[in-house]
C-alpha cells in the first residue's frame, strides 16, 4: 500500500481501515470508491485535509 499524498510506504495501520504514513503525517481512512485524507492538528486532532493539488476524495486506486 502506498500513501495517496507522497506515495511512500511507511504506512501504520491506526484502525479498522484507517492508516497513518509516516513519511509525510497524514492519516488517511478507505471506503469502497475513495480515499479521505486529514492532517493531525498540533493537539492531535484530525482536521479535513485541504491540498490545492489534490481532492480529498482519490480514487482508491492510487493506494493499491
Amino acid at each position: 500500500m502506498n500513501c495517496p499524498v507522497c506515495g511512500g510506504r511507511a504506512i501504520g495501520k491506526v484502525g479498522v481501515e484507517q492508516f497513518y504514513c509516516w513519511d509525510c503525517c497524514v492519516e488517511f481512512t478507505t471506503q469502497t470508491d475513495k480515499v479521505v485524507i486529514y492532517d493531525l492538528a498540533e493537539d492531535g486532532s484530525l482536521v479535513a485535509w485541504d491540498a490545492p493539488n489534490l481532492e480529498q476524495g482519490v480514487s482508491s486506486a492510487a493506494i493499491e
